[in-house]
C-alpha cells in the first residue's frame, strides 16, 4: 500500500490514501471502546509490558484520569492514557497502532492530553519508558520531555525506564 500523506489539523488529522482521505480526531473514551483499547495495548507492547485487563480497567477508573481516542468514523487508530495528581501529570500509556505510525497520530493524542492536563492545573508530566525504546525515546524528546533519570528493573524480566519529564510552564 502507498504511504500515506497526513496535513495538520489542530484537533483532527486527515490522512490521505490514494482512494480516498482518513479523517482521525480525538474523542473521549467510551465504555464500549474498552475491548478495543485492550487489543490495542496487546499489539503495541509485549506480554509483561501490555496491561491486563484488570490493570487497563484500573487505570482507566482512576480519579483524575482521561482517557483520549484517536478514531475515524471507521476504526480506533490509538489511544492516550494519563491522569493529574495535584500539579503532576502523568502518561499512564500511549498506543498507537503499526499501521498508523509515523502519521501524527501520536502527536495529534499528546497535544490534546498536554492542553487538557494545562488546563486541569499541572505544571509538568511524567512518563516511564523502556530504556530499549528507542523510537519511544525519540518520540517523547521530539515533544519536548528530557530525561530526569533510569528506573532499575522497573519492567519485568529486569528490563529498566527511563523516567521522562516536561514541564508546561
Amino acid at each position: 500500500m502507498p504511504a500515506a500523506t497526513p496535513r495538520a489539523s489542530s484537533h483532527s488529522k486527515s490522512i490521505t490514501h490514494p482512494v480516498q482521505p482518513v479523517e482521525f480526531h480525538v474523542r473521549a473514551f467510551r465504555p464500549s471502546d474498552f475491548e478495543t483499547l485492550y487489543q490495542i495495548d496487546q499489539i503495541c507492547y509485549v506480554p509483561g509490558i501490555a496491561y491486563s485487563r484488570r490493570e487497563l480497567r484500573v487505570y482507566a477508573r482512576l480519579p483524575n484520569a482521561e482517557t483520549l481516542v484517536a478514531a475515524s468514523a471507521e476504526t480506533i487508530a490509538g489511544f492516550l492514557m494519563s491522569a493529574r495528581y495535584r500539579t503532576e501529570g502523568r502518561i499512564i500509556t500511549i498506543d498507537v497502532l503499526p499501521e498508523f505510525r509515523r502519521l501524527q497520530i501520536g502527536t495529534l493524542l499528546i497535544k490534546k492530553a498536554e492542553s487538557r492536563l494545562r488546563a486541569a492545573g499541572a505544571t509538568e508530566i511524567l512518563l516511564e519508558t523502556a530504556v530499549n525504546n528507542t523510537a519511544g525515546v525519540a518520540f517523547w524528546q521530539k515533544h519536548g520531555y528530557r530525561l530526569e533519570g533510569i528506573l532499575k528493573n522497573y519492567y519485568p524480566a529486569g528490563l529498566s525506564a527511563y523516567a521522562m519529564i516536561k514541564s508546561l510552564t
